[in-house]
């Protein structure tokens, strides 16, 4: 590729011709300020944020858009640009609901982080905010448009990543508005509750339901008995809200942190990850024995779950009956862990921590309860549980290192994997070969259903019979899977699907500086625990789970998991009957 020659500030640098002036920028070190910008979406250039000067030109221009070309002199630093800089960010803060304190986003937004940086602490422009309720109709997601910047990045996340196409943009100029159709409530559209939407807002616009005072709540009740379990994903994301390193493994310190913030058991949903895994490779391998639905199709993410009720129902029949490993894991707590402990149902409080906003929505399913107890009670995405320890104040990096509890505290490298988008269907694949081979897959780590390809596809030889496998992740590739099935031309007999790119590590609920570059180092962290730092790399090995089955279960598919580990989905309300989803 063709290399320019660019000045800025009077510093001289080198990069590929179509580089844009804010890459050129970054690279020697010069940070101009962004908003609508977003590294892993198209370019917007709607927020004006990060204009500069070009010499021969008399308009500022967009650094975000411009491309550079040979010869090109830049201005960064000039008072013509920096008054135009904080003339935006004025106005922008003149349009903006300021109840700083009162923001989930406090201490973490763009918004905020800008007029620190521009020394803007008032502004002598009339106030000119939306006047619309905040939309807080359901469990996962919460919009509040008097806080919106207008940058567009939750609309490029919904439309284009994801394919849902629930948020968009209505009127022109100052009436310009982020809204649903006909500016319904979330609930009464076909949202997925993925939030996607929440992980790319610079602001407070959309966030996810704070439940935190709830579970500081539980705690302090000495009559309850609360246990909480973490999902793979969180050990390998939650240090990014602490100053670690992207993708850096904290799995005990977290365990010490969520002993320390007063939590009766801490387990691990690893457990009941490598118990899906049981499950659902018996299930497959039942459907191909007897003649079920193919294409089966995991139902481990609950975004997808959502989608597909809303948007391919007349499909319901390909997903499996699993439940995810939160709500095994919530059965499980009001059934079996109540017996042994002691404990009465009604007085246990089963927490999450999920990377996930839909798990919220999920965990309120009425589908989801034993015996009338709710399975999960209450659901933490990371960014949640970032916050709990940050106000408990704990030293998150100097935490030693502490083991989960037991007996829903062993996992397996299978289980870790889930947190990575193929992870499912390797960790299914290594079980079910097995099974069905009678000898150990040839190579446990199953290349072709890693990394970030949006549909990755393998074949695999089950003792002469040849099945072709897919992974699919965001729901605009789920999309393009289910229409082939749609179609009859589907190839695949089993299919993994996640809601969110990259899978659980690429979650609406993770911190909020994941990118693409992160997902790829917390993946790699995923395989690295998977490989080198747990004893057994298969479900159908893990002791505590054939314990379970010895003890309790008694066999994949019986009476007991069907009764506590199995569910069938069903059509959304759609209540709001010409929303289509496209």
């Amino acid at each position: 590729m063709k290399e320019v020659k660019i000045s800025i500030n009077n510093q001289e640098v080198v990069v590929p011709q179509g580089t844009t002036i804010l890459e050129a920028a970054r690279k020697i070190g010069i940070n101009i300020p962004t908003l609508c910008y977003h590294p892993d979406q198209a370019i917007k250039a709607n927020c004006r944020v990060c204009v500069v000067e070009v010499k021969g030109s008399r308009k500022l221009a967009a650094s975000c858009s411009t491309p550079v070309w040979d010869g090109m002199e830049v201005v960064t630093t000039s008072k013509k640009v920096l008054d135009a800089q904080k003339g935006v960010i004025e106005l922008l803060i003149a349009s903006h609901n300021q109840d700083c304190l009162n923001c989930q986003r406090n201490g973490t937004c763009e918004l905020q982080n800008l007029a620190e940086r521009f020394n803007i602490t008032k502004t002598d422009m009339d106030l000119d905010i939306l006047d619309i309720p905040i939309d807080d109709t359901n469990p996962a997601i919460v919009r509040d448009p008097s806080k919106c910047v207008k940058c567009n990045r939750c609309v490029e996340a919904c439309r284009n990543t994801q394919g849902v196409d629930i948020l968009t943009y209505s009127h022109r100029s100052d009436e310009y508005i982020i809204s649903t159709p006909y500016n319904l409530p979330l609930n009464s559209t076909l949202c997925t509750y993925c939030g996607q939407c929440s992980a790319v807002c610079p602001v407070g616009a959309i966030v996810e339901r704070d439940d935190t005072d709830k579970v500081f709540d539980v705690i302090a009740d000495e009559k309850k008995h609360v246990i909480v379990q973490v999902a793979p994903a969180i050990r390998v994301s939650i240090g990014d809200a602490f100053g670690l390193s992207e993708g850096e493994i904290v799995t005990g310190q977290m365990v010490n942190a969520l002993k320390q913030l007063g939590f009766d058991k801490v387990f691990d949903t690893n457990f009941t990850a490598d118990l899906t895994i049981i499950e659902e490779g018996n299930e497959l391998i039942h459907r191909l024995k007897n003649g079920g639905t193919l294409p089966m199709i995991t139902s481990c993410s609950p975004g997808w779950i959502n989608y597909i009720e809303g948007k391919y129902d007349h499909l319901l029949d390909h997903l499996s009956t699993c439940k995810s490993p939160q709500q095994m894991f919530g059965a499980l707590s009001k059934s079996y862990y109540a017996e042994k402990t002691g404990i009465d149902p009604k007085n246990i409080v089963t927490v999450s921590v999920m990377p996930c906003t839909a798990k919220k929505y999920e965990a309120q399913r009425p589908e989801f309860n034993t015996e009338g107890v709710r399975d999960v009670d209450i659901v933490l995405t990371t960014r949640e549980l970032a916050k709990m320890i940050k106000m408990s104040g704990l030293d998150f990096k100097a935490l030693p290192e502490t083991e989960f509890d037991s007996p829903f505290g062993i996992g397996t490298g299978a289980a870790v994997i889930f947190g990575a988008t193929g992870g499912v269907m390797e960790a299914a694949l290594r079980t079910v070969y097995e099974v069905v081979v009678g000898k150990e897959m040839p190579s446990l780590d199953f290349e072709p259903a890693r990394g970030l390809k949006g549909i990755k596809e393998a074949e695999v030889d089950l003792n002469g019979t040849k099945i072709k496998v897919a992974v699919a992740h965001s729901l605009s590739n789920a999309k393009k899977v289910m229409d082939m099935i749609d179609k009859g031309e589907c190839p695949y007999t089993f299919i993994e699907v996640m809601a969110c790119p990259g899978g659980c590590i690429g979650g609406g609920g993770q911190p909020i500086t994941t990118t693409l570059a992160a997902k790829a180092k917390r993946i790699e962290s995923t395989y690295k625990i998977d490989k080198e730092k747990l004893p057994y790399r298969k479900s159908h090995e893990n002791p505590a789970i054939n314990h379970l089955y010895d003890e309790y279960l008694k066999e994949p598919l019986g009476h007991k998991s069907h009764e506590l580990l199995h569910t069938h989905y069903h059509p959304r309300n759609k209540k709001v009957a010409d929303i289509k989803l496209k």
